[in-house]
Formats: C-alpha cells, structure tokens, sequence
C-alpha cells in the first residue's frame, strides 16, 4: 500500500495526476526539466525535483534518474501517465525490483502489448481480428520489411513498435519511397521512445479509428467503459475525439466490447488501458494495437460514464478490486474532447513558440478545461506543442456541438499561435455533424478557406484599441494631481479625533 506517488511526467496530465492523488489523500512528487522549472505541475506538487536539460531524452526519459529521485523523496509508487516512459517493460520491472508499486500493467502485459508487432501476434492466438501486416516479432531489418512489403500491399503503414500518437509513423504508397520513409520513421522511434525497431501494416482506407477504454483489476475482473470516436486525424495525430462514435450501433458496439476485453485478458491484464480498431466502411472492425496506458483522451469517457478513471487507476494499484461491474457501467450523453495546441492552422499547423500572455478559459455547465499552462507560462519547442483539453458534455450529440461552439468562442489564448480555428471551423462542418467522416477526412476533404484569418479579422479591431490605449495613457500622465491639504486620509482624521475625545 503506498501513500506518496512520484508522477514520470509532465504539462495537464501531470496535474491531472496530482489532482486525483489529492482527492485521494495521496502525497504527491513532480519531476521537471529545467524547461518546466516554472510549470503548473511543479506548483501543484507537495514537492518537486529537478531532472535535468530540457531534451526529454536528458530528462523525462530517464528512467535511472526519476528511479533516484523516488528513492530520494521517499516515494513509493510511480505513475508514468502516457508518452515518455509509460509504455517502456524495463521501467515497469526496474520499479517492482525496488518496491517501488507502477501505476500501470504489469511488465509482462507491456511486453506483449507495448511492442505492436508482438501485440499482434498475442490477440490471433485469442482469435481477435487484425489487420493484415507483418506477423514476425523482434527487430526487422529494413531488407526484411522491403521484402515482405509487396506480399501485404501498399498502400501499407510503417508503424513504430514501441508507438503511440503517430510518432515513428509513415505511410507508404510505392516500394520506391519506402527505404526513404523506413529511415525516417526509425529515426523519430528512436527520439520518441529510445527503440527505432518499426512493423508493417495494411492501410485500411475509408476507415474509422474506434478504441475502447479497458479496466482490470488484479482479481480477473476485466470490463470495459465503452468507445471513443477518434477518426479526425491529421498526420496521424488525433486531434479531436468523441464519446460514443455516432457510427456505432448497440450490436457492434457489445460485439467489439466483448472482443476488447478477450484481447486484455489474453495478456493477464491489469490497470487501465486501450484497445484500438479499425473499421471499415462495411462495418468489419479489425484490432489496430493496444496502448497499455492512461490516454490523453480518457477525459471524454468520464464525462459520459461519471467514472474518475485515474482514481481508479490509483485504487486499482493500492491492490483493490474494480469499482464497478460491467453490468453497472453506465452511459449517459455525449462528449467531445478538442486538443488546443500551439501551432498555426493557417501556416499548415507549423508550431508556435513563446510565452502565454493572457488566458481566458471557458467555463460554466458542461464545459471542463484540463491544461497545464498559466499566463506568463513559456510554450518552447521541446515537448508535445498541445496547450489544453478543452471537453464538453450534452444530453445529446447536437447539444455537444453547440457547446463546444460557445466554449471556443469564450476561449482566448494570447501569446502563440493556436488550432482554436481549426475546430470552430470544424464544428461548422456539415460532413461533422452529420457524423459523415473517417480517418482522413481531414486530409482530404476539409478545409480552412471559410475560416478568417484572426490577423485579417482583428487588424482593423486592434488598431482603434491600441489607439484607445495610447490615448488614455496620454491623458493619464497629462494630468496633475493636487496634494491633499491634509497628510492623512478623511478615515484616519476621523480616528485620531476619535482618540483625542476618548
């Protein structure tokens, strides 16, 4: 049973870590690079520990250090959140070799699961269906998949074994271009997550990109707390997602539930995870992989569940069984998470750096904002540029939309460029609400054109306020105040008259 938890991680899920430790009683522990020095997690922790150079291979990524500084703070549980080192087998059985609990599957459910091409392999033995790719495990060298290519069929994807949020991931339309992308792609593996080693899988097109959130207990109990709809994509990169998929029937979704919960159970699994589909247009869903970790969009599935999946995840690891049956998972409205990131949508989403100078964030009945930024809060070029979660809820899909309308245009971020436009474009999109979208939808057939670019739109706007500004200034620094007559305030004369006739 542990009492203090040291979070591996950094920005809104560090914080939202540390605010479910706190309702839970839990003392808490942030690392942080000297980039983060001044970052929201620091602040909210009972204590904070520097790790090193802001390059998360030189910080967050380092295992031995984080495993020093638990030793150091007295910490004795671990909790990876996603990305950095929350999928890594050797980090999970390093902290059970020190008694240290991880907030997370055990090493071997990371093994199995955690590299793709093995996870592949695990869930046909359960008889999960997969889409075609390579069936090998272990290393791949590039003369190998260059091989093996033409018998899967391009287009086809290369995909980082140790991935996860389209890092290390390339698509590949012609055997000519493929050596170029293999080397690419082993590259940004190597960055993101130490490992280059990369798989092959069939592009499914026209497919829609289904993932269903998965709790075990160290009981056997095994259930799942329903779908996400994360097909609008761009490179990749999920950009906004939404609970349940309005492509779902009740029949298909009880039958990939079923099928997301026999694939956990084939790897012993314990903690929160995902299990994540493809489905095509005929509505034959194939497993895509399994992300043994907390997602960066679990906020849609507690806002339509009413359940805190990172308390859960915490009690889970303490040693206690499941809250909740599957029979009393229940699901009620809709919700739709946007990521607010720091790039420009107007200059094909180039990254925005700087220093946050005003937030305004929305707020009032459905509306929930995770973010780990602040006024004065630098955004710099080292991490993941996504500022803020925005999620809302409704009764129904429709309501969602309008809400989430009304919560962009409330929010206000100024200092960087951000993607606030994308999705207020996006939620005019009739191909949107009318649920008509896949995976590249994005890609091929939105558009920014209707959207105003915010310098076009607010010139005119800015100009008569900075105008309005100067001149109040001016007339500020005219004007000649007269000295009071008196050295006091009127409230302090009253008070010495009051003392002179006691």
């Amino acid at each position: 049973m542990f009492n203090k938890v040291l979070i591996a991680n950094r920005g809104e899920i560090a914080v939202r870590i540390i605010r479910a430790c706190r309702e839970l009683g839990l003392e808490t522990v942030a690392v942080f690079s000297e980039a983060d020095r001044n970052a929201l997690h620091v602040r909210y922790a009972d204590e904070a520990y520097l790790l090193g150079p802001a390059p998360s291979r030189e910080s967050y990524l380092r295992a031995d250090k984080i495993l020093d500084i638990a030793r150091k703070s007295g910490a004795n549980a671990i909790h990876p959140g996603y990305g950095f080192l929350a999928e890594r087998e050797d980090f999970a059985s390093k902290c059970a070799e020190l008694g240290i609990t991880f907030i997370g599957p055990k090493p071997s459910s990371i093994a199995a699961m955690g590299d793709k091409a093995e996870a592949r392999a695990t869930v046909i033995k359960a008889g999960v269906p997969v889409v075609p790719g390579t069936e090998d495990v272990g290393n791949m060298t590039n003369d190998d998949l260059l091989r093996i290519a033409p018998s899967i069929g391009f287009p086809l994807l290369i995909k980082a074994t140790a991935g996860g949020g389209g890092k290390g991931m390339r698509e590949v339309r012609s055997l000519e271009e493929m050596p170029t992308l293999l080397a690419s792609a082993r590259r940004e593996a190597e960055s993101a997550f130490g490992d280059g080693n990369v798989y092959l899988e069939k592009l499914v097109e026209g497919a829609r990109h289904i993932e269903f959130q998965i709790m075990a207990d160290s009981f056997g109990n095994v259930i799942h707390l329903g779908e996400r709809e994360c097909s609008i994509q761009r490179r990749h990169q999920k950009l906004l997602e939404e609970a349940p998929s309005p492509f779902l029937d009740d029949e298909l979704r009880q039958k990939m539930g079923d099928v997301a919960v026999r694939a956990a159970k084939s790897v012993d699994y314990v903690n929160a995870g995902t299990i994540e589909f493809l489905v095509d247009k005929d509505r034959n869903f194939f497993f895509l992989e399994m992300n043994t970790r907390l997602q960066v969009e679990h906020p849609v599935t507690e806002m339509v569940t009413g359940i805190d999946i990172v308390a859960e995840q915490l009690r889970v690891a303490r040693g206690r069984q499941l809250s909740y049956t599957q029979e009393q998972v229940q699901f009620k409205g809709h919700a739709i998470e946007c990521r607010v990131n720091a790039e420009d949508p107007f200059n094909n989403f180039v990254p925005s750096t700087g220093r946050i100078t005003h937030s305004l964030i929305p707020t009032g009945p459905g509306v929930r904002v995770d973010t780990g930024v602040y006024p004065g809060f630098e955004i710099t070029p080292f991490y993941d540029p996504m500022i803020a979660k925005l999620i809302v809820w409704g009764e129904t899909r429709a309501q969602a939309i309008l809400r989430m309308r009304r919560a962009l245009e409330e929010y206000r971020i100024v200092g960087v460029r951000t993607n606030i436009p994308f999705h207020q474009t996006l939620m005019d999109s009739h191909r949107f609400m009318g649920g008509q979208f896949d995976t590249r939808f994005v890609e091929e057939r939105f558009s920014m054109d209707d959207a105003i670019e915010p310098s076009e739109a607010n010139s005119e706007i800015a100009a008569i306020l900075a105008t309005l500004v100067s001149h109040n200034e001016t007339e500020r620094s005219a004007q000649k105040v007269r000295r009071n007559e008196r050295d006091a305030s009127n409230w302090k004369w009253v008070g010495r008259w009051e003392r002179m006739h006691r």
